[in-house]
């Protein structure tokens, strides 16, 4: 799907249609931090997903405009979606998570994290109460309808890996692209899918209702390790490699307010977190569940921004036990990050 996903567009591109590629990214949310600094659009993969924070957080906090840069945030349910705008052009940068880079150097394609923000993917898969005494693992999964943010997503490489590594034929379970948030909420409360793979606030939003339990967790190092076999760096800032290699001074830049976004969140607290947020970020799940929310997963967040040595080949061991834009193909991860940026950053 991935690749389907990824072809499209460039054939958009080829017909000098770049611009419908990014014609989701228009009818989304954006956020600009204004002045007169350089001008630089970066699309999320949803931006009030607390596993994206840094990105808004850098811009509530000043730091891009002290750093002379005029960042535009793009709103995009998936970061999918996203990363096929970047391919296409319409944007510079991609917050979402770092195998992207692994699955699209399998398609011929090359792009690179810049700094690495989660350690951890911080996600959980919920399902609805009605199923409890039928879905108690993964093993259930086989001819159930499985919620993602959307086929070719980091949530869609997670569930199929999840389901294959508990006996589960990947083809034998239903994935369905809900996005996040309230279209996740409505999807599992109207029975439409039976469990759903999503992050914070969601997570506390639906928890609160007590219409969906947890059924995995992988918001902590152990429990993702348990999951996966390792450290899994989720998000990150990741560009083309072409981008980078042409503007790194514009990629420090960037890389400067991402390492100080990342030392705040260090030393605060969520209700400190949340006063900084805009207030639709926390609607569906208060302001306090909000706070509490970030102070129960602060782990998930990289203190420094250096991708873990260990997390790369993780990512790799997920996306090539199914995908088959990965498995069996000669994949460099040393050419899917750098950590030059971060080591350099003031």
């Amino acid at each position: 799907m991935l690749k389907k996903k990824w072809l499209a567009v460039l054939a958009a591109s080829a017909l000098g249609l770049a611009g419908c590629a990014s014609t989701a990214s228009q009818n989304s949310g954006t956020s600009s931090s204004g002045g007169t600094g350089t001008p630089v659009s970066i699309m999320v993969g949803g931006l009030n997903k607390q596993i994206y924070l840094p990105f808004m957080l850098a811009q509530r906090l000043g730091y891009y405009q002290q750093q002379g840069l005029n960042v535009t945030l793009q709103d995009e349910g998936a970061g999918v979606d996203a990363t096929t705008n970047m391919v296409a052009g319409a944007v510079q940068g991609v917050g979402g998570f770092y195998d992207h880079t692994i699955a699209m150097q399998g398609l011929g394609q090359s792009m690179e994290s810049v700094v690495s923000m989660l350690t951890t993917p911080g996600e959980v898969e919920l399902c609805r109460d009605e199923v409890k005494d039928r879905i108690h693992s993964p093993a259930d999964w086989a001819g159930k309808n499985l919620g993602v943010t959307d086929l070719g997503s980091s949530t869609d490489f997670l569930t199929q890996y999840l389901a294959q590594k508990n006996g589960v034929d990947p083809a034998k379970i239903h994935r369905v692209g809900v996005q996040s948030g309230n279209t996740l909420i409505g999807a599992l409360q109207h029975g439409n899918v039976d469990c759903a793979m999503t992050t914070e606030p969601t997570v506390s939003t639906l928890l609160a209702t007590g219409s969906a339990y947890v059924l995995l967790d992988m918001r902590t190092a152990a429990a993702t390790t348990q999951q996966l076999g390792g450290e899994y760096p989720a998000t990150s800032l990741y560009m083309m490699t072409s981008y980078v290699d042409s503007h790194p001074d514009v990629v420090q830049k960037l890389v400067n307010a991402y390492v100080a976004t990342l030392k705040w969140i260090q030393t605060h607290t969520g209700a400190q977190v949340a006063d900084q947020m805009p207030a639709d970020y926390y609607a569906g799940s208060g302001k306090d569940a909000y706070a509490k929310a970030f102070d129960s997963e602060k782990g998930i967040y990289n203190p420094t921004g250096i991708m873990p040595p260990s997390g790369p080949p993780t990512d790799l061991a997920v996306l090539q036990a199914f995908n088959p834009d990965v498995k069996g193909k000669s994949i460099d991860v040393s050419k899917t990050y750098t950590d030059k940026f971060v080591q350099a950053a003031k």
